[in-house]
């Protein structure tokens, strides 16, 4: 097998030395614009090494998702109202990180995350926000067992599923804007979290999230749009230095610390990020 290896690297070389010197001796092909355009862009890393980055991203934390539920549904479930209520930000975290792309979790997704409001007439109310209504609003646990049996199995098939679900880099650069646009529409206004005002945790995984799809689809871009990746760099580095006033260790501030001066900041930060990031999937599609 060594020398078989061996064989075909020198076999390789030859014909890239081959490839190297075509060129050179054919002026009318290099004189020719479009036919250099057409050449592939060897430091460009192909589309497939950006969906395995945001797969290992998504996969990262859909574990971690599941290992903060499990505390969380035992509290929920032997009644520790204060216990619960400690755990289900930090468990809760880990899905804002990954709601780029939440629409091809299908089912999922609604079952997990879906708030009062955007829950069908007769169909059930379950997830996370309907654990925080309880813990908060009702404060009590009574009749919430099932539902918190329900969220540990759902988020432990979302762990199974991310591992295989179908992606290409535009849909993981519009998801990133996507994150944004409800970023700007809900997490700023309380509405996410109505009853633990845990808000500000879900904006900055929110950031985050979206921070990880660029970053997985921005080696496609560098080669392609320079300016571009850098004004979205300097978009999400600037939001996230507008979130650092509210960490409190390794925990964020009540949304009541946001004042609405510093929401509508933050908006106009997301707003002017989203502008640049939504040219990126266009760039992207059509990534070898």
């Amino acid at each position: 097998m060594a020398k078989r290896r061996r064989a075909l690297l020198v076999l390789a070389a030859v014909v890239l030395a081959a490839g190297c010197v075509g060129p050179a001796l054919s002026p009318a092909a290099n004189s020719n614009p479009a036919n250099e355009s057409s050449l592939p862009e060897a430091s460009v890393p192909p589309a497939a090494d950006s969906v395995a980055a945001y797969r290992a991203y998504l996969v990262t934390n859909t574990d971690l998702l599941v290992a903060r539920t499990k505390p969380f549904v035992d509290a929920v479930i032997a009644g520790k109202i204060s216990q619960a209520k400690a755990l289900y930000a930090p468990a809760h975290e880990p899905y804002g990180r990954i709601e780029a792309v939440s629409e091809v979790y299908g089912d999922l997704d609604p079952a997990i995350n879906s708030l009062e409001g955007d829950v069908a007439p007769g169909a059930p109310f379950t997830g996370f926000h309907r654990l925080e209504r309880a813990l908060w609003q009702q404060k009590t646990t009574t009749g919430m067992a099932s539902i918190a049996r329900k969220l540990l199995a759902d988020v432990t098939a979302l762990q199974a599923l991310v591992t295989t679900v179908d992606l290409d880099p535009a849909t993981i650069a519009n998801g990133a804007v996507g994150l944004l646009n409800d970023v700007s529409a809900s997490r700023l206004n309380g509405d996410e979290e109505r009853y633990s005002h845990t808000d500000v945790w879900d904006l900055e995984a929110n950031v985050a999230g979206a921070q990880a799809a660029w970053n997985a689809v921005k080696p496609l871009v560098l080669g392609r749009a320079p300016d571009l990746a850098n004004s979205v760099d300097q978009g999400f580095a600037a939001l996230t230095a507008a979130l650092q006033p509210y960490q409190k260790g390794a925990d964020w501030a009540s949304f009541s610390a946001v004042t609405p001066t510093d929401a509508a900041a933050i908006g106009q930060l997301v707003d002017s990020l989203a502008d640049p990031l939504s040219q990126v999937a266009a760039i992207v599609a059509s990534a070898p």
